[in-house]
């Protein structure tokens, strides 16, 4: 595999975003006269950079990243002129009420008008903060997420001393919904994770058949919507949209955890949790003699784990949100060019021979392998794909999966196949050339 490089065209670029910026990093003074040393050291920091996947680029569908909005980016980089801290009121006047706003505006997309929540600084403390709350409701008790579910969740359990059990998942990776009736059944378990959006095949839980479990059964449920949250806006019946009842059911979770920093076009460092009933930030209630005297107001570190925060990352999610509003023409304008990009080069794929899709999609990230007969076969092929499109510019992933969930012979327990993130809207004009490359390298991967 060629090691990871930006075009010269965006290394070159990089280098004159160093001479622009740098003038512009400060509030209490203009460019100009800078220290030749600060110059430099941005010149040799693009340089550095220049190692890089071209996440912006549409040959780029490997993991789930890629650049933040233009208006997120420059919301961030404004608050960051004053770097706000999103802990006590006085340490963000401002961006503390730009938080409140936005998490307000995603509560509401994902069902919950009234509710208590706030920003992270990342999905995984987004999770932590959600399981922690469940611990303490509920001290002797399972958590129980699925074989499909993210790894985090067994090991926040152990972080917050909860007792972790896992459930399989289904061939075509979804939780299995009658093992974990079975486990319900047999008493013990205070939380239910389910999952919107799968890391791994991006698949959607069946989050009403799974709330109606934790209903009869007295257990809550936390949805980990961090990949799929966003995709509410295209449950909606339209065209191109996503199963709506996982997201309707939404509204019967009692704690969520969406990831702004994924399909929110936020800068790293920015994930969401939700809970629907307000009464649990009493869990949260702490002495802090030195930092909540400025207001009778409710401080944001009154209701977070964590305590210094980035009222940048606030600012730029309200900015965003204000320009891209939370409805089907507004940030579900690049869902949905995502969405329309995943289902073209899913059907290209169907249509491809030698190739076959694993799942079809529910969101945007797309799989698929090569025909043969042996998970070792398919392996071995999808490993030299992924090589030979990357000599060819093209950047995806590789996912090991159970050679049962193939339908391949099991010469071995698990079969890597290839993976796509087809979650950028300028995507779809690149799907066609991808299915070139597929087409021409597949002769070269054996029968």
């Amino acid at each position: 595999m060629t090691d990871p490089r930006l075009p010269p065209d965006e290394i070159a670029r990089l280098h004159r975003r160093a001479d622009e910026l740098l003038p512009l990093a400060s509030l209490v003074r203009d460019g100009g006269g800078m220290p030749e040393a600060w110059t430099e050291a941005l010149h040799a920091l693009a340089d550095r950079l220049g190692a890089s996947y071209p996440f912006a680029d549409p040959e780029y569908l490997g993991q789930m990243l890629k650049p933040p909005h233009p208006v997120a980016w420059s919301g961030y980089a404004m608050a960051m002129l004053l770097n706000p801290n999103n802990h006590a009121l006085d340490g963000g006047p401002a961006t503390a009420h730009l938080e409140r706003e936005a998490v307000a505006q995603i509560a509401a997309m994902l069902g919950h008008p009234t509710h208590l929540g706030h920003l992270t600084s990342s999905g995984t403390l987004a999770n932590l903060e959600a399981l922690w709350v469940a611990r303490r409701l509920h001290p002797h008790a399972a958590i129980v997420s699925a074989a499909n579910a993210h790894y985090t969740h067994a090991r926040i359990s152990e972080v917050v001393g909860a007792r972790h059990e896992t459930v399989p998942a289904t061939p075509d990776g979804a939780i299995d919904v009658a093992a974990l009736e079975e486990r319900l059944q047999a008493g013990g378990v205070g939380t239910v994770v389910a999952t919107l959006g799968s890391t791994g095949l991006g698949r959607l839980d069946p989050i009403d058949r799974i709330a109606d479990l934790c209903a009869r059964h007295g257990a809550r449920l936390h949805v980990d919507a961090a990949y799929g949250g966003f995709f509410a806006l295209l449950a909606d019946g339209m065209e191109p949209g996503v199963d709506p009842a996982p997201f309707a059911a939404l509204a019967r979770a009692d704690s969520i955890a969406i990831d702004p920093h994924k399909h929110g076009l936020q800068p790293y460092g920015c994930g969401c949790t939700v809970f629907a009933d307000p009464a649990v930030g009493a869990l949260y209630r702490h002495d802090s003699p030195y930092t909540y005297f400025t207001s009778d107001e409710l401080h944001p570190g009154e209701i977070s784990l964590e305590c210094s925060r980035s009222g940048a990352s606030a600012a730029a999610l309200w900015a965003t949100l204000r320009a891209l509003p939370l409805t089907r023409s507004g940030l579900g304008a690049e869902l949905a060019g995502a969405r329309a990009a995943a289902l073209a080069l899913h059907a290209h794929i169907r249509d491809l021979p030698g190739w076959s899709p694993v799942i079809d999609p529910d969101l945007d990230v797309v799989c698929w392998h090569a025909d043969l007969p042996t998970a070792s076969a398919v392996g071995a092929a999808s490993r030299r794909a992924f090589a030979q499109l990357a000599e060819r510019g093209w950047h995806v992933a590789l996912l090991e999966l159970p050679a049962d969930a193939l339908g391949v012979e099991p010469d071995a327990p698990m079969a890597a196949v290839l993976r796509s993130a087809v979650m950028k809207p300028e995507h779809l004009g690149a799907v066609d050339g991808l299915a070139d490359a597929l087409t021409a390298l597949r002769p070269a991967l054996g029968d």
